[in-house]
């Protein structure tokens, strides 16, 4: 087992990259997927297209690298950030589209929340926005028939992207996230490393329907044998922009990096001291290791 799997579950297209024992890629795929604008600002995913691209690209860069599954030492996630997914614990069936972290549609709902900002901005190091996860976890309890009180229930699960593969990937195993995206959803407070009981109340969003939060290197359990071959563990998860942080080495504070996607990114290490900006900069969790 020497070589480690990537995946980068992005916006428009899902790659799989495998690297040797001395970090240097074998083999990639590649496969775009549709977008869905059901009205204008309204961004959303197919959650299946997001899991299909993913299984067939792994599948593909093993074989284009002439590898078994037993050749595969673990496997790292990378994602597209704030997308927010929900899905029913028992059939793994989505409730909803995955919305996209540019979708705006919750603008009316952090209007009507004005008043909260400072607490949201507070713990969460974010600015009360539609960008991120928690108001449209919010607007899905609110949309479809049902959901809030089988979300009462406990019998559904949201997740950001990395939730909802390690759960596909896991046969349902794992509800888990990393601290990366935890921070990036608008529900987790960012000083004290756990979910926000005071957010998730002000949103009405059940805490059971929240993830397990771990480091970024962590067990993030084992994928299902008829997969690839046999079960793989899943031993690191960052968001999108803090991946690229950690790829490019920016450890020591004051180093900077900036990426070029679906959108520009620039990110500044302030070491293990959170910044306040006072020029409506986001204030987040860069990694998160050994607790």
């Amino acid at each position: 087992m020497t070589h480690i799997l990537a995946i980068d579950q992005g916006t428009t297209s899902t790659r799989a990259i495998i690297f040797d024992a001395k970090m240097m890629p074998v083999a990639t795929a590649q496969e775009e997927f549709p977008q869905y604008f059901p009205q204008s600002g309204w961004v959303e995913h197919d959650p299946s297209d997001l899991w299909s691209t993913t299984a067939a690209t792994c599948r593909s860069v093993i074989e284009k690298a002439g590898l078994g599954a037993n050749d595969i030492a673990a496997i790292g996630i990378t994602n597209q950030r704030e997308t927010t997914l929900v899905w029913d614990r028992t059939t793994g069936q989505p409730i909803h589209n995955a919305i996209v972290w540019q979708d705006r549609r919750t603008a009316q709902i952090c209007r009507d929340l004005a008043e909260h900002a400072e607490t949201v901005a507070t713990k969460t190091g974010l600015l009360l926005d539609p960008y991120f996860s928690a108001t449209k976890v919010k607007w899905i309890l609110d949309h479809v028939d049902g959901s809030r009180d089988r979300a009462a229930r406990g019998e559904l699960a949201f997740g950001t992207v990395d939730s909802w593969l390690i759960w596909k990937l896991t046969g349902g195993a794992a509800h888990v996230t990393d601290a990366t995206n935890a921070s990036r959803t608008m529900l987790y407070d960012i000083h004290k490393g756990r979910w926000s009981s005071t957010i998730c109340k002000l949103l009405d969003i059940p805490m059971a329907m929240l993830p397990e939060v771990k480091d970024c290197a962590a067990d993030f359990g084992r994928t299902r044998p008829d997969l690839f071959g046999r079960d793989i563990p899943i031993l690191g998860v960052a968001g999108d922009q803090q991946a690229a942080t950690l790829g490019q080495a920016c450890f020591k504070p004051g180093m900077l990096k900036s990426t070029y996607g679906t959108g520009c990114f620039a990110l500044l290490n302030t070491g293990d001291t959170p910044v306040t900006s006072t020029s409506r900069l986001l204030t987040t969790i860069a990694y998160q290791l050994d607790d």
